[in-house]
């Protein structure tokens, strides 16, 4: 029966799966690229001092990238025991049954395709400003930029990974690289005329204001950086390369952003800077780059505050396809939408079905005239805030049921302490980001139905479940790994034996 079964088997797997041989430092560019460093730096970063707690602000970072550690310990122990390019749901799957892995399924699409519909209306809307201001050129709507930025976005998706993979790592350079001048030019000058900040060292200084919705546009910032399982099919050697992508790309976006936004706040001084965020978010650090590094500085932050809206949609864009990708594959969507292209090796039905339905949404915003900026990137990244949170949080209790439940890793901080304090973490930030949504999305009533359209989207996995007994988040990884090693000495397990059918 098992040599019948791999005979016919092979055949129907080869046009579904996928190559490459990614190493970290592919992987991070691509996980970093999705955090879009100069856009946070650019955008969040005004917003945070101006809205949450002041100056105090650059500390939510380094809390956000502590809490998000203790997830990454738990999410990262899960990788070799359920190989599978799913990542969020199909951990959730294995955790918490098929019907919740369905639903973080349903979920996770959601989240990353808001959060994508963010940045293209941002950046349809930047394009355009430079294009007609700067530039001279044709004064064109928003989303006829944005509709250009996803042809080009698809066109890339469409081809083999490593294509993605260097238009992602030079764009990151170049965005880190300013970034980094502008943050030496703070320090090298001693700060404002008040010095180097110390409020996000204080206490008082990390409590004044609204912490709690500091905290929520920092976590904001950090969006992406657990796709590097996602890239699991297509990495050098997963076991390994995944883990470290993990926390190689935690360590650089949690660094990154605590030290870029306390220089922003010293060149300013702690008053000024809530001042200068209030007065002009979107100007702030081109002006502060302007000062401290020069006008050509300043001039080259507005240029790659662009190439940063671009590759952070390209790298959504690779994740959401291989999402879609792995759905098909374990029956969640239409098998056909998981077929991998003959000679670029990518999902490419899933690409171009995901550029239809970017386009779509364009489309929606266009005829109802949404605002670029204070509607279609606010809403839309605030939908995806709370789905980032609630599926790692999901993801979290997943993982500390999976390893009390199977007793396949006996390490004690890596299965059961770590994830404890993730889920404590998370649940805190959970809980604020809920209570302040109206604020985010401006008002209760948009709040009140993006809401309930989050919880929606997390019911139709047990909806499909029902509708399609086949369909299994897990489906892929019993197939390629039927078994995982039980580490303690007794027999090896499948992954299915211990997942619960809950709500089935």
């Amino acid at each position: 029966m098992a040599s019948t079964a791999n005979t016919t088997a092979a055949p129907a797997e080869a046009p579904a799966r996928l190559s490459g041989r990614l190493g970290v430092g592919s992987i991070v560019f691509m996980v970093v690229a999705a955090a879009a460093p100069l856009t946070v730096v650019g955008g969040s970063v005004p917003l945070g001092i101006t809205i949450g707690n002041g100056a105090g602000y650059p500390a939510m970072y380094a809390i956000g990238a502590v809490v998000l550690f203790f997830f990454a310990v738990g999410f990262t122990a899960m990788t070799r025991y359920v190989p599978n390019a799913g990542a969020f749901y199909t951990y959730i799957g294995a955790g918490l049954g098929r019907l919740h892995g369905l639903g973080g399924s349903f979920l996770a699409l959601l989240t990353y395709q808001t959060i994508q519909a963010a940045v293209y209306g941002y950046l349809g809307a930047a394009l355009g400003g430079v294009v007609a201001d700067d530039l001279g050129g044709p004064d064109l709507p928003w989303w006829v930029w944005s509709g250009l930025s996803i042809a080009a976005v698809g066109l890339l998706g469409y081809r083999h990974i490593d294509l993605s993979s260097r238009v992602l790592g030079v764009l990151l350079v170049a965005e880190v690289g300013i970034v980094l001048v502008v943050d030496a030019g703070v320090v090298l000058a001693g700060g404002g005329d008040e010095g180097f900040s110390t409020a996000s060292l204080t206490p008082s200084g990390i409590a004044s204001g609204a912490p709690g919705i500091g905290l929520m546009f920092a976590l904001a910032g950090f969006i992406g950086f657990e796709c590097t399982a996602v890239f699991r099919d297509e990495s050098r050697d997963p076991d390994r390369t995944i883990p470290r992508a993990t926390y190689a790309s935690l360590a650089l976006i949690g660094v990154f952003y605590t030290v870029s936004a306390w220089s922003i706040v010293s060149a300013w001084g702690d008053e000024g800077a809530v001042a200068a965020a209030a007065a002009d978010p979107e100007g702030m650090v081109v002006a502060t780059a302007t000062d401290y590094a020069g006008a050509v500085t300043g001039d080259l932050v507005q240029v790659l505050l662009l190439t940063s809206l671009f590759a952070c949609v390209l790298s959504f864009h690779n994740v959401i396809n291989r999402y879609v990708f792995s759905m098909a594959n374990t029956g969640v969507l239409p098998r056909s939408w998981g077929r991998s292209h003959a000679r670029h090796r990518s999902p490419h039905v899933a690409s171009l079905l995901q550029t239809g339905s970017s386009l779509l949404l364009l489309a929606v915003f266009a005829a109802t005239a949404l605002d670029p900026v204070l509607q279609v990137y606010t809403w839309m990244s605030g939908i995806a805030t709370l789905g980032f949170i609630l599926l790692m949080l999901l993801t979290c209790v997943a993982v500390l049921v999976f390893f009390r439940r199977t007793r396949i890793d006996p390490r004690p901080w890596n299965t059961l302490v770590a994830p404890s304090i993730g889920v404590a973490g998370l649940a805190v930030a959970a809980y604020l980001t809920a209570t302040n949504f109206g604020l985010l999305v401006g008002g209760w009533t948009v709040g009140a139905v993006f809401l309930a359209l989050t919880v929606a989207s997390y019911l139709v996995g047990p909806l499909v479940g029902v509708l399609k007994p086949g369909a299994d988040p897990l489906a892929t990884a019993s197939t390629q790994a039927a078994t995982v090693p039980h580490q303690a000495g007794g027999p090896a397990q499948s992954v299915h034996e211990n997942t619960p059918e809950i709500g089935a």
